[in-house]
């Protein structure tokens, strides 16, 4: 396809030549998709120090230079969103289904984020609380914190990018975005339209760059001392690793999850295994927040998986291109093939292969395995691939205790028709996101969204990613008197 984007890296003003390209491939059949340009830790520098020398120009620039940017990079994607839409499929071999809401989801990101330029705003300061601070103005606003590092992973890679790129340009951050290795080109594609926004506006381009590269292009970027923050999306392994090397500059972390789905006694059992197939399978199961633990207590657990089941083997699996498909290949061999030994592994321990398993065409069937260990690592760790595994307990206290078991916190899900264990459930889940009679997946792109434990720290959503970005500046001021 032909990706309207000039060739090399926007690198400071201009796009510069990279040292090297990478083929990029349809992981479904292995064909060439493009060549994408491959930079180094020098031109990770080169960025860096445009960045820096355009902060305080972007910090100034003005709400309505920011909010026309975005607004004018929403129509341009919603214009092209066919070919936005065909691109994320070829890049990450989602199905084609998954890659319409990425582009619904990218446009709501850029929009909201264009809004929130007008709420940026601070507040006044009651200073007499103390007699000391008799007469005395107070008030705080806020600013940006500096140039911001965006990296971003494979599987949502124009949504993960928008997460990082719009709630910095609307803070007033210069930002570099890194997009995964494997899948640069719909960011590319994005931060041109960004930049020639800006550039019609009268803007810098330079206040948004990319880089590509290996981890030590990431390394250069995150280290550099002159960051005000880095925004990292990925496993919860680099970015522990970002967060200590990039010390003490502030860090934002969206990292790995196991999310539970826990189903009651009470639920309304055919939308939880409706829930389970949507929520498990949608991405091809290479979502962080994909459900991957499905608690049942035990009243209902044969109901339960007798439905489930029989829900599972009408999952359409096949070509992403197809609008019917619903699982499709991972995004590379390697990640197939570690799923596959998951699974088997799991198999060996004594669970139950009750769905799926199999591997078709390179793509692996959906999954369900039931009365999974809980030492395994397709139930402790993140399958991130088309695998749900189910144990049952005696009662919900026990499967409240189970969903906290976990080293991971990001969202989960209870299906309960009673008022009360549904705000038990907000009382008691370790996690970032209680949601109840819904998949732990579903996500507005206005809410706060993060985890807590190994599942990260901070939060985005452009609203609260925006205040992420900013410093309060406290103003205190004693107003002189003139004598008469």
């Amino acid at each position: 396809m032909v990706l309207e984007f000039p060739e090399g890296l926007p690198i400071g003003d201009r796009w510069v030549e990279a040292p090297a390209t990478e083929d990029v491939r349809f992981p479904y059949d292995g064909t060439l998709v493009a060549r994408a340009p491959v930079g180094d830790t020098d031109l990770a520098r080169a960025a860096v120090d445009a960045a820096v020398a355009l902060r305080e120009q972007v910090g100034r620039l003005p709400s309505h230079t920011r909010r026309a940017a975005l607004l004018a990079t929403h129509e341009a994607i919603a214009s092209r969103r066919a070919d936005f839409e065909r691109l994320l499929v070829l890049e990450t071999g989602k199905p084609l289904v998954d890659c319409r809401v990425e582009v619904d989801r990218t446009l709501l990101t850029l929009l909201t984020a264009a809004e929130e330029v007008a709420r940026l705003h601070g507040e006044t300061v009651p200073l007499d609380l103390l007699p000391s601070g008799e007469g005395l103005l107070g008030f705080w606003t806020r600013k940006p914190i500096g140039v911001v590092v965006g990296i971003s992973g494979f599987n949502y890679p124009l949504l993960l990018a928008a997460h990082k790129i719009a709630p910095s340009l609307a803070a007033g951050c210069p930002v570099i975005a890194k997009p995964a290795p494997q899948t640069p080109l719909a960011t590319l594609w994005l931060v041109h339209l960004l930049r020639e926004a800006l550039r019609s506006g009268g803007a810098p381009q330079a206040a948004v760059q990319l880089v590509t590269g290996g981890p030590e292009v990431g390394v250069a970027l995150t280290t550099d001392r002159r960051i005000g923050a880095v925004s990292f999306t990925g496993s919860a392994a680099v970015g522990h690793r970002i967060a200590r090397d990039a010390a003490p500059t502030k860090v934002l972390l969206e990292l790995g999850s196991n999310a539970a789905l826990v189903v009651a006694a009470d639920a309304d059992l055919d939308a939880a295994a409706d829930a389970v197939v949507r929520g498990g399978y949608y991405a091809s199961g290479q979502a962080c927040i994909s459900v991957q633990r499905v608690i049942v207590v035990d009243a209902v657990r044969k109901e339960f998986v007798d439905r489930l089941t029989e829900r599972v083997a009408q999952v359409t699996v096949g070509d992403p291109r197809d609008p019917q498909t619903r699982v499709s290949a991972l995004i590379d061999q390697r990640s197939t093939e570690r799923v596959c030994a998951w699974r088997d592994e799991a198999v060996a321990a004594g669970a139950s292969l009750v769905a799926g398993g199999g591997v078709t065409d390179g793509v692996i069937e959906p999954t369900v395995l039931l009365d999974v260990d809980g030492a395994l690592p397709v139930w402790d760790e993140e399958v991130f691939g088309p695998v749900v595994a189910v144990r049952s307990v005696p009662d919900l206290d026990t499967a409240f205790d189970l969903v906290n078991d976990s080293r991971y916190g990001l969202h989960a899900s209870v299906y309960t028709s009673a008022l009360d264990t549904a705000f038990t459930a907000l009382d008691r889940l370790e996690v970032g996101g209680v949601v109840v009679n819904e998949v732990p997946g579903f996500r507005s792109d206005v809410m706060p969204y993060g985890g807590v434990k190994d599942s990260g720290a901070g939060r985005e959503g452009p609203r609260f990613a925006i205040e992420e970005l900013t410093v309060t500046r406290m103003a205190v001021i004693r107003p002189t008197t003139t004598k008469p």
